[in-house]
């Protein structure tokens, strides 16, 4: 029986065909990942909401500071990835709550 040889072409096109499913792959990744981040932004969004409007049908006035949501409800969120920045407008006025991406994505 006769072996054939690879030519440098075959090994050439074997390796950029490696390459191809590679970065294929890497960005697969790489959008599943930043699918996730927003997937938690919108969560740590609707937990902010659920405990602001908790606190004001318990209280009859919505929560101060973001650190008293955090102390009496056990709220928690990655520090790293994102910042909250949360603004009292009055006692019986729904505060303004932003949540934006400070981490790397």
């Amino acid at each position: 029986m006769k072996r054939r040889r690879k030519g440098p072409g075959k090994t050439a096109f074997t390796i950029i065909g490696f390459a191809l499913v590679l970065l294929i792959f890497l960005f697969a990744v790489n959008n599943a990942s930043k699918g996730n981040i927003d997937r938690q932004q919108e969560s740590l969004e609707k937990a902010i909401q659920r405990d602001v409007t908790y606190c004001y049908a318990t209280t009859g006035r919505y929560p101060k500071t973001l650190d008293y949501i955090e102390r009496v409800y056990g709220l928690t969120y990655d520090r790293d990835l994102f910042s909250i920045e949360y603004e009292v407008r009055g006692s019986r006025i729904p505060p303004v709550v932003t949540v934006t991406r400070t981490g790397d994505e």
